[in-house]
């Protein structure tokens, strides 16, 4: 079997395919990429046993069909240090021999029968499916996973869950501390369907796709997923069991509003936060007409901070309390120049979303208020 293929492409889908393998397998062959030569199409497969990616790329000289297995690490060091050339695999599947012929020399590798390969199944019997542009997915699921839990006791907040229903499709994450819900209003279903992404496909699905890939289709039932995008699909085993009402944390009546520029808020935490109590991360908003005080301070050390900010504030003077490292990765996850932060007393949950939403998505975070000691 003899094929040839671009060794910056072939790079690129190498190093993105390379980050579904487990530094530690329980089956050796799971270390190696699967080859697979049909109609001119090559497929590269890898696998830790609960996610299986597959990348495809059109081939534009092949002679034969054929199957192996290659050692990945091998392979990802001999080409990452090539530039831009057109690569030849010559392959022996009888004898696992491989050639890899480049500009000023060549690779001699030894493969390992494609057979040994565990082959992922698919989605099987009566599954829901939806479709969701590239781009929209990868913001609204990047925009998520850092609200993830690791929580041992209640797995199903350790990924990100999908929620589509006759109206909308809503994709949130939360650990019980903070929350990101994102509501995509164009994308909906007769059928009412849910489930949860755990975070390593998730994370994978935020660094593999473009904006470029057009729709992603996703088929899932109960226990698995599949998830299909131009160059390749990504297969994965969902966390089973019933998420929380994410709803009915969302405090209805928060009278307050405070409008201030994101980047100025931004900035004033991370100088304020390093003086924060190490075990707490305590940090004090107080908001008044036209002025916003952020403040810290470690009693134990007689450190303290604090810094006024100009915003906009409707509403009564208030001072309220957060976990200093939550508020910044909340404001880090937005991109608006503005936010919003909606409240309705110190002992409720802080809603921050964007002063302006776009009709694509709506974007909402929010945050627990911690005990204030005055």
């Amino acid at each position: 079997m003899k094929f040839t293929v671009s060794s910056q492409l072939l790079n690129t889908r190498l190093q993105n395919l390379a980050k579904v393998i487990a530094s530690k397998n329980a089956m050796s062959i799971l270390e190696n990429f699967l080859f697979e030569v049909n109609n001119g199409v090559l497929t590269i497969t890898t696998s830790d046993n609960e996610n299986t990616m597959k990348s495809r790329l059109q081939l534009d000289e092949v002679d034969s069909d054929g199957r192996i297995t290659i050692r990945s690490r091998t392979l990802l060091e001999a080409v990452k240090e090539l530039p831009d050339q057109p690569l030849q695999f010559d392959i022996d599947t009888e004898s696992m021999a491989i050639k890899i012929h480049y500009q000023n020399g060549e690779y001699n590798l030894t493969g390992q029968p494609a057979d040994e390969y565990p082959m992922a199944k698919g989605v099987e019997g009566e599954c829901a499916s939806l479709v969701i542009d590239a781009e929209s997915l990868i913001d609204s699921v990047g925009r998520a996973i850092f609200a993830t839990a690791q929580d041992e006791l209640r797995p199903v907040m350790n990924g990100v869950y999908f929620d589509l229903n006759q109206e909308h499709l809503i994709i949130v994450a939360t650990d019980g501390h903070k929350m990101v819900r994102n509501l995509l209003p164009d994308i909906k279903s007769e059928q009412p369907a849910a489930f949860v992404l755990p975070k390593k496909p998730a994370t994978l699905l935020r660094s593999i796709l473009t904006k470029e890939d057009g729709d992603v289709t996703i088929k899932f039932n109960n226990s698995n997923a599949e998830i299909m995008f131009a160059s390749g699909s990504l297969t994965c085993r969902l966390i089973e069991g019933k998420y929380p009402n994410y709803n009915a944390v969302i405090p209805q009546n928060n009278n307050n509003k405070l409008t201030v520029d994101r980047k100025a808020f931004l900035s004033g935490l991370r100088r304020v936060l390093p003086f924060a109590s190490e075990s707490s991360e305590l940090v004090r908003l107080q908001m008044t007409n036209g002025k916003l005080e952020i403040s810290s301070e470690d009693i134990d050390f007689a450190v303290s901070a604090k810094e006024s900010l100009i915003c906009d504030y409707n509403g009564q003077p208030m001072e309220i309390g957060f976990r200093g490292s939550a508020l910044l990765e909340i404001l880090s996850n937005l991109e608006s120049e503005q936010v919003d932060m909606l409240l309705a007393s110190p002992s409720d949950a802080g809603i921050i979303v964007p002063t302006e939403q776009t009709d694509k998505v709506s974007v909402l975070m929010l945050i627990m208020p911690m005990l204030l000691n005055d």
